[in-house]
């Protein structure tokens, strides 16, 4: 087959005068190259497109691919990952993860959560703030965990998240709304286990490639996965692969991130991130249907390799979900 390849270059995008925060999501060179060596592997020819406007240039000047591998994360709007798969499905054009409703919907915390809460899945309470009269629904209590509504790569993420009393609660939730020009989202903080689940597949044919505990060292960011702890992983976190056979939470924890991915119509692959509260009751936090693939650094990557799927297979139960779903 001949794979297209759309992705956001950061260096393109540092180069155009953005900031280090407004590039965060997006991908390395190296994370494409690993993509492309990957599918070459598993005798697929490919071709770099680039991120959205080369896309359309290069549908509007006739070309054509029989599958397009697509991680834009795109720049502006509540729906900017949703762009280059809206712009294939223009085009009639096959590609690989979820579709514009799908990564529209999950990219806003708040309504991902009304929806997995309304189909049963565990997840902790929560209020959408854009400004102070929405404090007037919340319906819990202190400590709160603020953060922006629709980013990723823990951006707007830090110490100052967690939030200790209601009197400082607005101050928070403003700085979020001005810096990131989206609402803010809170819930109550929750003090237990922390998990990504990696899945690959789509529909009752979605499966968990695995999964990992979060565990911060003593010189990361107290109690919260931060940007900056994210960012230095190596110095900060240990990731440990959990077994669902002897560990009951983590278990449960992978449960919940399958009924979810399943309940959200999320495709072919990604990561589901799972808290637990005191009790170690594990909730939906949120989910990844676009999830990083730097072969190095990314969780999905770096959890697939402790249970023994090297990244190319990675892709490849990627790539086979889509290629069935599409026949």
């Amino acid at each position: 087959m001949l794979i297209g390849l759309t992705y956001d270059l950061r260096s393109d995008y540092l180069d155009m005068g953005y900031s280090a925060e407004e590039t965060a999501e997006f991908d390395k060179a190296e994370t494409v190259a690993g993509i492309e060596d990957a599918l070459q592997a598993l005798g697929h020819a490919t071709d770099r497109i680039g991120h959205a406007r080369e896309l359309v240039s290069r549908l509007e000047s006739g070309g054509r691919w029989d599958l397009v591998f697509n991680i834009c994360e795109g720049l502006r709007g509540i729906a900017r990952e949703a762009q280059v798969p809206a712009i294939l499905d223009l085009y009639d054009m096959p590609y690989v993860f979820s579709d514009p409703l799908v990564l529209s919907l999950t990219l806003h915390k708040g309504l991902t959560k009304r929806v997995v809460r309304d189909a049963g899945v565990p997840t902790s309470d929560f209020c959408v703030y854009e400004t102070g009269e929405d404090l007037s629904g919340l319906r819990f209590g202190a400590p709160f965990f603020v953060k922006p509504v629709a980013e990723g790569t823990g951006k707007g993420c830090s110490a100052k998240s967690i939030v200790r009393d209601r009197a400082g609660l607005a101050a928070a939730c403003d700085d979020l709304v001005s810096r990131f020009r989206q609402p803010a989202l809170i819930e109550p903080y929750l003090a237990g286990r922390e998990f990504t689940v990696g899945i690959t597949g789509t529909g009752r044919k979605a499966e968990t490639v695995g999964s990992m505990e979060i565990v911060l060292l003593a010189n990361a960011e107290k109690g919260v996965y931060s940007f900056d702890n994210k960012d230095n992983y190596a110095d900060r976190v240990v990731y440990r692969p959990c077994d669902p056979a002897v560990d009951p939470v983590a278990a449960a924890a992978a449960t919940v991130a399958l009924d979810a991915w399943r309940v959200l119509g999320c495709r072919d692959g990604g990561r589901v991130d799972i808290r637990c509260d005191a009790e170690q009751n594990p909730l939906f936090m949120e989910v990844n249907p676009l999830a990083g693939l730097n072969p190095k650094d990314s969780d999905l990557p770096i959890l697939a390799r402790m249970y023994g799927v090297t990244y190319t297979e990675l892709i490849r139960r990627i790539m086979a979900s889509a290629v069935a779903r599409i026949k």
